[in-house]
């Protein structure tokens, strides 16, 4: 499919290796994705495969294929797509998720209700490997005529990234003006992303959902997590960049939530890698809060959200 007019979409596709799942991604884009949505493919697979795939879904998607030009890793090829996207809004799709019904008129009226603001946030469904919905993945936030609080989303943000990538919507000049992901921090780039964006301009939530977040064995989720101290010192670097935008009372509330949350994460990845010790610790990093503390991470860190599906998933042999 071929269009002369500016897509008002550019979808950021980086695949690789990609053949078990790049078919269902853009299955799940076809019906959806108009004439205006462009695909901005960049496969950086050693053979073939994956791009023969993309290839049967010419004449139903708008594709257009960018070289890597060395770039390798999601992050350095989502930057990479930024760059050469057309439209003037972005979104990102890993080759493993899914758009799920309706997102495409649902983004396009996003956009509309807003097109200046820097990012447009949304909650995400989790889907297990056979694309079947097992969880809601929420934000703890409340939709509105206006923009969100800057403070209060920067709050909430700092002390877990409630985000998944397949649901935001990112005005291409705001990725660009924040310096788009950060490749130091290969685990916690998006999260440091949406943080820069919503210091960077105004942010908008749609309380819609419009995108499966798929969990499965083989996902950068599952295998990024093994080495401890590299994963709380990912979380840590995003903490400590970015706890000065917060006043002072603020930023003494909330680090103890975000201290907590970095050792929770941590151990709860310790014990879906085999350590079951590690749920007792998370258990008392949580205690340690106090009953209106805990009460209040919970609500930021939607970790119940998170948590329960891919236990399900597991219970059932998908992780």
């Amino acid at each position: 499919m071929t269009s002369e007019q500016k897509p008002w979409l550019s979808v950021i596709f980086p695949v690789h290796h990609g053949e078990r799942w790049v078919g269902l991604a853009l299955d799940s884009l076809v019906g959806e994705a108009d004439p205006g949505v462009e695909i901005v493919v960049i496969d950086t697979s050693a053979n073939p495969g994956t791009r023969e795939i993309v290839d049967r879904y010419a004449d139903r998607l708008r594709l257009r294929y960018v070289d890597p030009e060395g770039a390798s890793g999601c992050s350095q090829k989502m930057n990479h797509g930024v760059l050469h996207a057309a439209a003037d809004h972005v979104s990102w799709l890993c080759q493993d998720d899914l758009w799920l019904p309706g997102r495409g008129a649902a983004v396009r009226a996003w956009i509309a209700q807003d097109p200046a603001a820097a990012l447009h946030l949304a909650p995400s469904a989790i889907v297990d490997r056979d694309g079947q919905t097992i969880g809601v993945w929420q934000c703890p936030l409340r939709e509105s005529a206006a923009p969100l609080d800057r403070e209060a989303l920067l709050e909430r943000l700092l002390v877990q990234n409630f985000v998944s990538v397949i649901s935001p919507i990112v005005r291409r000049d705001a990725w660009l003006a924040v310096g788009g992901i950060d490749l130091d921090l290969w685990y916690t780039g998006d999260w440091d992303l949406w943080i820069k964006l919503a210091r960077h301009g105004d942010v908008r939530f749609h309380d819609q959902v419009t995108g499966g977040f798929r969990i499965h064995d083989q996902s950068a989720t599952s295998l990024g997590s093994t080495d401890r101290a590299v994963f709380v010192a990912q979380h840590r670097t995003v903490l400590e960049r970015h706890i000065g935008a917060l006043t002072p009372a603020q930023a003494r509330a909330v680090r103890p939530l975000a201290e907590a949350s970095v050792r929770i994460n941590a151990d709860l990845a310790a014990a879906a890698h085999g350590s079951p010790a590690a749920l007792l610790r998370a258990g008392w990093s949580l205690a340690s809060l106090g009953p209106a503390g805990a009460r209040r991470y919970l609500h930021y860190s939607r970790i119940v959200d998170r948590s329960l599906p891919r236990l399900r998933a597991k219970l059932a042999g998908g992780l």
